[in-house]
């Protein structure tokens, strides 16, 4: 990241609350403002993520998703509304950003990552958050960002209970360290199939907006190391804690991928055996 933005007169006002905490003042808002961060998906995960990312005085957001609003996304994706139904998430995530917030700039990524462009769309951006919802796109934005050396978020819904992780030492775990590979196919099931409550993904993707604050100011202790597992029916959070695979096949000294064309990202997310094509990874949008 750059040096800290300087801030001008409105600036010291909109961000004054932040301004007037010891652990950000002037200087960590301006670290915020010349930050970038990717967040892929603008569905359940990514809405919250981007909203108060925005709010936050993120200054550039880069937003990666090729659906369209459907009327179903409206009771949990909260950054857009009846009006935007049949627009690209993009477009509809653009138009949100710009009236909460025009000191940020958003850089739209009308496109489903693959494992031939996710190097390139990561490359220009400081941090990383995964807002998706299948494993094929969770995996390659793992290995992708591991094998860059690139901090990233983690999160993910089921039904009434989320997990969120957050992945900053190079020297650390990475998320095949914990699950080296997907579940079988069907084994979960997406959230069109299974169901999940609206406020659910809003609690994790403000977490996940919350480590991306700490990390660009350098405070608080991150989830590094650590999954952070909540039950909004029981209305708890359990931790488990992430160690370093010596045989993980990303991170490891001797790692079997080395490459995301290393691997076939389906749903397995398995290292092919033969000449398998590049595979595409699923939707972003949860």
């Amino acid at each position: 990241m750059t040096e800290p933005a300087k801030l001008d007169g409105e600036q010291v006002d909109r961000y004054s609350r932040h301004v007037i905490l010891d652990e950000v003042g002037p200087e960590g808002q301006g670290k915020l403002l010349n930050t970038r961060v990717l967040c892929i998906g603008a569905g359940g995960l990514g809405s919250p993520i981007i909203q108060y990312l925005a709010a936050a005085g993120v200054g550039t957001l880069g937003i990666v998703d090729d659906d369209e609003v459907e009327r179903s996304n409206l009771q949990r994706q909260v950054i857009h509304g009846d009006d935007d139904i049949g627009r690209k998430k993009v477009d509809s995530a653009e138009e949100f950003v710009n009236q909460l917030n025009p000191d940020v700039t958003v850089e739209k990524h009308d496109t489903r990552v693959n494992a031939g462009n996710i190097e390139e769309l990561i490359a220009d951006y400081d941090f990383v958050v995964d807002g998706t919802d299948n494993f094929a796109t969770r995996y390659l934005v793992n290995d992708a960002c591991t094998l860059a050396g690139k901090p990233f978020s983690h999160g993910a819904i089921f039904k009434f209970e989320g997990q969120v992780t957050t992945f900053t030492d190079p020297d650390g775990p990475c998320y095949r360290c914990m699950f080296p590979e997907a579940p079988p196919e069907g084994m979960v099931p997406n959230c069109s199939a299974a169901g999940v409550i609206g406020v659910l993904p809003g609690i994790i993707g403000v977490i996940q907006a919350t480590e991306v604050v700490k990390h660009v100011l350098g405070k608080g202790r991150s989830l590094d190391g650590r999954m952070l597992f909540y039950d909004s029916l029981d209305m708890s959070f359990d931790e488990v804690e992430i160690r370093k695979d010596p045989d993980c096949p990303v991170c490891s000294d001797d790692p079997e991928i080395e490459s995301v064309h290393d691997v076939e990202y389906s749903q397995s997310c398995s290292i092919p055996t033969g000449d398998d094509e590049e595979a595409i990874a699923g939707e972003a949008d949860d």
